[in-house]
């Protein structure tokens, strides 16, 4: 019988030896098979700051071993920056020991970044759970999506890395369905419809994205209206097959139908009378990572959202939206 890997781990340092099984299998795939607890993103830092080795030598994560060689190193440890616990209002949707649903308010960044290290849900989450703190990368413990500081609504948190794994690898296989609300600009000729078009960098304003037929990355939303609102305004909700930055206020743009309040991709529109972009992440199906049942979840709009919604005369139609 084949001696299986690993031959030896010992905290953050491993050490495995090649079988013929594993011939021609890529440096980063193989222990990212080997060493299911540690993220992929950690692995190949890990191997690009020459961390890890194959028989004594620096090898691409490309590289395609061979038997009998030895792989073997440490992983990449981020600088210890510390996430300092505050105060944060979040709605708690569900929880138990393995994962936190909450509703993000709108305003609030979601982790500590360049020039943001307060004030995030990431500062709110590890007050609310110190144990977080310590759950994947310390800027964003725990965290396996992420929405716009300007939109609301539901988010899954994760309680423990290998929970924080297999989140992270259900999002990446699409097994995850996110749908969201959101109040756009003018009436929608279609009022259900599909659009797939590749999302990418834009080329003069890094800050943005934009729709790029020849080299986005594949991106497809569909929507269906629920309502019409003072003969202006759409109120649609939307799904995602994808999970691109801003992909549903780039492709609602990109259909002439931008976001209300939407500064950045509506910015030919009317929009300083709306207290900010109006998108809500509204409802989360995903099948629970340890306990294998379905936990389909809905964020109920947040305020400020249901208040314009109110003054453009929803509210014989609430019934409709939550």
């Amino acid at each position: 019988m084949e001696d299986k890997n690993p031959s030896r781990i010992s905290g953050d340092s491993f050490l495995f030896k090649i079988h013929g099984r594993q011939t021609g299998v890529r440096l980063d795939q193989f222990l990212s098979s080997h060493l299911q607890t540690v993220s992929r993103t950690r692995i190949t830092t890990s191997i690009k700051s020459g961390l890890i080795t194959v028989d004594n030598k620096v090898q691409k994560a490309s590289y395609r071993l061979k038997a009998g060689e030895i792989v073997a190193g440490t992983f990449f440890k981020s600088p210890e920056l510390e996430v300092l616990p505050e105060k944060i209002d979040f709605t708690v949707l569900f929880e138990d020991s393995s994962l936190i649903i909450l509703s993000k308010p709108p305003g609030i960044v979601v982790h500590p970044g360049s020039g943001n290290y307060t004030g995030t849900l990431v500062n709110g989450l590890v007050h609310y759970c110190r144990s977080i703190s310590g759950v994947g990368d310390s800027l964003r413990p725990g965290i396996v999506h992420r929405l716009d500081k300007d939109t609301s609504g539901i988010m899954v948190v994760a309680k423990t890395e290998p929970v924080q794994m297999m989140l992270m690898e259900s999002f990446k296989n699409r097994k995850v369905k996110k749908s969201y609300l959101a109040l756009l600009h003018g009436l929608m000729k279609d009022k259900k419809g599909r659009i797939s078009a590749p999302i990418g960098r834009h080329p003069v304003n890094r800050q943005k994205m934009t729709v790029l037929p020849d080299r986005g990355r594949h991106a497809a939303s569909s929507w269906e209206v629920v309502a019409e609102l003072d003969n202006r305004f759409s109120l649609a909700r939307v799904f995602i097959e994808t999970g691109r930055t801003h992909q549903i206020r780039v492709h609602m743009a990109h259909l002439g139908h931008p976001v209300a309040g939407d500064c950045v991709y509506g910015s030919n529109r009317k929009n300083s009378c709306f207290p900010r972009q109006l998108l809500h992440a509204h409802r989360l199906v995903l099948q629970h990572p340890v306990k294998k049942t379905m936990l389909d979840m809905t964020a109920p709009l947040w305020p400020d959202f249901m208040k314009v919604l109110e003054e453009l005369g929803m509210d014989e139609r609430r019934e409709k939206i939550q």
